[in-house]
């Protein structure tokens, strides 16, 4: 049993569950709504809430000297992704990388880190009534044992790191992860997505970082356990803060990562303004990816009426469906989608054209990406979350309950908002009000 199962104010971002593949495998083949189709009697059965847990309890409870004042934040984050834990109402889930947020100076803005020293958990949780209570939780640490720490890795890639009032600059971490999905591995350890790579991490059952899988031409050095540059070089051109988010381990035990946005290709303004996001297959026992897949999102008025700006689409959340089956997230961070998706051997772009970063037009400026040769995968609508009462803004994981539930996390982003008045006078945070939570939510024909 953890020691962080009491504090002080609750923390603000939800968890998501999984579920047996079988009952996944079932909710495709039930033949979901088609695209486009609301599915508008879903309702939430069960909301809970994370208890409160000051951050530097927690932090220091697991690496004592780690967090030396915390701002007056809470344990947050865990909404970033969750898996089941094997027993009932228990998860694994994994912070990204601690509070952070932005405050403009002289006109640019700039990433605050107020809690530095925080270093990413994966934090198993247990759904107990109304209350989401924390049970165990692993720090990931390098191959020394040392914190990782969330702070971002280059100069020139990244943002700069600055101190909570965005004064004082913060060193970078070539060691620093944003970890955002998480599953069990094989070996009993766990495999990890990130987005400063971004990268996919293999972890020991203590959270060590056993290796990090980076797109080739990172030239990651300094750092504290393996880097192996086996993904696709034209990874490198990742939006910033937007490389891999979501995560889900098939049946065979490959892995597939979603890239949260479209790539900036040929820069920037085509990647805010594309549609077309990139899924990636990769083998554990290869170590080495071994397909890839353009996928299409919905105009953002669809996912989000009202929305009008398309770079506010990410994908959060894969979930293995069974087979090569998945669901996939679509979300801004008021509303969200979930598609169900397979991964077939003919829609495989990988090695081609597509990869080299100087094809023009890119696939990421495409208008209609099927109709230049594109083999973008099928999708059908399976529901709207954005029509359901209840369910919180800002979901980033989602998995399956039962037959007929699904469960799904929210970030809260630690409480904290942007700009200068996120921190009162005297340095300590002024909470959003916002809180973690997972939410159970009733689909209408079951699954």
């Amino acid at each position: 049993m953890s020691p962080h199962a009491t504090g002080r104010r609750r923390v603000h971002r939800s968890v998501a569950a999984g579920v047996p593949l079988a009952v996944l495998a079932a909710l495709v083949t039930a033949g979901p709504a088609a695209a486009g189709t609301p599915v508008r009697d879903a309702h939430v059965t069960r909301t809970a809430v994370l208890a409160d847990i000051p951050l530097g309890t927690f932090s220091n409870g697991l690496l004592p000297g780690t967090v030396d004042d915390d701002r007056g934040v809470d344990l947050g984050g865990i909404g970033s992704d969750i898996y089941p834990a094997g027993r009932k109402g228990e998860f694994w889930t994994v912070t990204d990388r601690g509070p952070n947020g932005q405050i403009k100076v002289g006109g640019t803005k700039r990433r605050t880190f107020p809690v530095p020293g925080f270093d990413p958990a994966i934090v198993r949780v247990r759904v107990s009534g109304a209350t989401v209570k924390v049970v165990q939780a692993i720090p990931v640490t390098t191959s020394s044992g040392k914190p990782v720490t969330g702070l971002p890795n280059q100069a020139g890639r990244d943002e700069a790191p600055y101190s909570y009032d965005a004064q004082t600059p913060l060193s970078y971490a070539p060691d620093g992860l944003d970890t955002e999905g998480v599953v069990r591995a094989a070996d009993g350890g766990f495999w990890l997505v990130d987005e400063y790579g971004p990268s996919l991490v293999h972890v020991s059952a203590r959270g060590k970082v056993l290796a990090r899988y980076v797109p080739q031409g990172l030239h990651l050095t300094g750092t504290d356990y393996p880097v192996v540059e086996a993904l696709p070089a034209v990874l490198l051109h990742r939006k910033i803060n937007r490389g891999f988010e979501g995560l889900a381990q098939l049946p065979d035990g490959d892995l597939v990562l979603a890239v949260q946005s479209p790539l900036s290709l040929p820069d920037t303004a085509a990647g805010e303004a594309s549609r077309t996001v990139r899924l990636l297959r990769f083998s554990p026992g290869r170590k080495a990816v071994t397909a890839e897949y353009a996928y299409r999102f919905d105009p953002v008025g669809v996912v989000d009426p009202g929305e009008d700006d398309t770079s506010e689409l990410k994908i959060s959340s894969v979930v293995a469906v069974g087979g090569d089956r998945l669901l996939v997230e679509e979300r801004t961070d008021n509303a969200a989608r979930l598609h169900a998706v397979r991964l077939s051997r003919a829609a495989d772009i990988l090695g081609g054209r597509w990869d080299d970063a100087g094809t023009s037009p890119s696939l990421e400026q495409l208008d209609d990406p099927a109709a230049s040769g594109v083999p973008v995968l099928a999708k059908r609508l399976v529901v709207d979350l954005g029509t359901v009462a209840g369910v919180p803004g800002k979901i980033e994981g989602v998995a399956v309950v039962d037959h007929d539930t699904l469960a799904l996390a929210n970030d809260n982003d630690f409480g904290m908002t942007d700009g200068a008045d996120a921190f009162d006078a005297q340095g300590r945070l002024v909470d959003s009000g916002i809180e973690t939570k997972i939410t159970y939510v009733r689909l209408p024909r079951g699954l």
